[in-house]
């Protein structure tokens, strides 16, 4: 490991700025400065990263899967070590394995990996439970036989295993009070996979949830005479939204719209599926086969089935499709996810006291490198 050195000959996003002509300060997995180069301290190892980009390395709050393993079908810490290894080629440095709707044992096999994996420098922040408190009418791909109503006595047992940091339910099936309950517990409820009206969603939005999972996808869309749950989210200022940038979940208009609208409160999701790295996998997700052709995840019947996006691409189709800024389209990827879990105090910026974990990005945008607590990977 690098315990203490010098990153030099590269721009720096710092999360608030590009700053030209500085340096970033590492010493034992912790930034410590980010001094203009002339003030760079002597006596520490240089790293020459030859006029790349250093920006804050992506936190991505919906991964199923990547390196051809699927987070359901293997509830293990070591199908975790695979998942962050495929993510952290594209710059995805802390993430949330995401376990979509199934049987309550193996989400608790998933909530017991989440555990273990927190103890193994994989990134692993807690569990995003996608379910299966949702909707019949919106399953997308997930299997209608696991989906259900929130059960007091389920979630006791939930809330009892911890290490979760986001819950997606619908509020056709998550009472107000329910709702209330997870977000007293520190878990952040997003709305997803839902038919509910948008006065339905204001409530539940009252009661404590505070965003919606992937923006445009399974939940009820804006119309003149019922704004739907978009609507809502839209109508919201402090409600977060996470979009899938990948052209298949959202044409690039309707993510400048939610750009213009949502403004900060927009931020990148991958909702990654076993492809990411391993591209040409075939995979099974709410018992039916699906595979991934010309970068679209889908089943036989053409139901988007997740995606094969990684973060890196995100940003870049938010820059080179959507007109976004690249200083904000990276906080897309770290800021703004940071802020929203509630870990913006340590991650998602490049400042003193910051965790040293970073990504290199070339003059494509491309993951060049990155750096885990300190110690650099060149790809």
């Amino acid at each position: 490991m690098t315990h203490a050195c010098v990153l030099i000959n590269a721009d720096v996003c710092t999360g608030s700025a590009i700053l030209a002509g500085h340096a970033v300060v590492v010493e034992n997995g912790l930034i410590t400065g980010v001094p203009p180069l002339s003030q760079a301290p002597d006596g520490m190892e240089k790293v020459d990263l030859a006029g790349k980009l250093v920006a804050p390395g992506f936190i991505d709050a919906q991964v199923n899967g990547g390196g051809g393993v699927l987070f359901n079908d293997s509830p293990e810490p070591d199908a975790l070590k695979v998942i962050a290894e495929a993510h952290e080629r594209y710059g995805t440095l802390h993430w949330c394995p995401t376990v979509i709707t199934s049987g309550f044992d193996t989400m608790e096999r998933c909530l017991g990996a989440v555990k273990a994996a927190k103890e193994m420098n994989l990134g692993v922040l807690g569990a995003h439970l996608e379910g299966p408190y949702i909707s019949q009418a919106r399953p997308g791909v997930h299997d209608k036989r696991f989906i259900r109503p929130a059960d007091d006595a389920e979630l006791d047992r939930l809330l009892a295993h911890g290490h979760i940091s986001l819950v997606t339910v619908a509020p056709e099936s998550a009472e107000r009070r329910q709702i209330r309950r997870l977000t007293d517990a520190g878990i952040r409820v997003f709305l997803g996979h839902t038919d509910a009206s948008c006065a339905d969603a204001l409530a539940a939005f009252e009661a404590g949830a505070c965003g919606v999972t992937h923006l445009y996808n399974a939940m009820s869309p804006l119309t003149g005479r019922e704004p739907g749950v978009t609507g809502a989210a839209f109508v919201s200022g402090d409600v977060w939204a996470g979009v899938i940038a990948d052209g298949f979940h959202a044409d690039w208009v309707s993510i400048q719209i939610a750009k213009k609208l949502k403004k900060t409160r927009l931020f990148l999701v991958t909702d990654a599926m076993p492809p990411v790295g391993k591209p040409d996998v075939v995979y099974t997700v709410g018992g039916r086969e699906a595979s991934c052709h010309g970068g679209r995840c889908a089943t036989a019947d053409g139901t988007l089935a997740g995606s094969a996006l990684d973060m890196a691409s995100a940003v870049r189709n938010c820059v080179t499709r959507c007109g976004v800024a690249l200083d904000e389209a990276l906080r897309m990827a770290s800021a703004y996810p940071a802020e929203m879990l509630g870990v913006a105090d340590r991650l998602g910026y490049i400042k003193s006291g910051y965790a040293a974990d970073l990504v290199f990005l070339d003059a494509e945008l491309a993951v060049a490198g990155v750096m885990r607590g300190g110690e650099v990977r060149i790809f």
